[in-house]
């Protein structure tokens, strides 16, 4: 059980490390510094080049049909994205804080099993652009999309504009 923290007080930032994140001690972070993460039911993250990839469970989202509840699979479209940005300004050195700027949906299948999203950058120049307005303002924004599958079936498309804020 993550550690209760007082209202409005912000949890400690996770150490930058040397190389790529351990995604696990990532996934540990996360749990701790957004209570909600422990409920959704990640059970695996992968990152390949500009992917980021989790693998979830069922059980934790279900609605009263049996089904995928739309509000926490889009919770967890938003916060996978939000993950892709942190990691990546992570990957880059860089720890500012990331909000989510804007995102819509889009339901294509109902989710009836355990399921994998992947999130990559909506532009594949995306985070060359990102990068160097981070260099020119400290700051910057990306779009990513974020896609859920029930095995092969594509059941939500996900876009996300993410705002990575200047440093404080």
């Amino acid at each position: 059980m993550p550690a209760s923290r007082q209202v409005g007080v912000p949890y400690p930032r996770l150490a930058l490390t040397e190389g790529p994140d351990d995604l696990d001690a990532f996934q540990q972070w996360l749990s701790e510094a957004i209570p909600m993460v422990g409920a959704l039911g990640i059970t695996r993250m992968d990152r390949q080049g500009d992917t980021l990839t989790w693998q979830l469970a069922l059980a934790p989202s279900l609605n009263d049909k049996g089904t995928g509840f739309g509000g926490a699979l889009t919770a967890q479209a938003t916060l996978l994205g939000w993950c892709w940005v942190t990691l990546w300004l992570r990957a880059q050195g860089r720890a500012q804080d990331v909000v989510v700027a804007e995102a819509s949906q889009r339901f294509h299948a109902p989710v009836t099993s355990d399921y994998h999203m992947i999130c990559s950058p909506q532009d594949s120049q995306g985070p060359v652009k990102l990068a160097d307005r981070l260099h020119e303002r400290g700051r910057g924004r990306i779009t990513l999309d974020q896609k859920l599958y029930c095995g092969n079936t594509l059941c939500l498309e996900a876009t996300g504009r993410y705002v990575v804020l200047p440093e404080a």
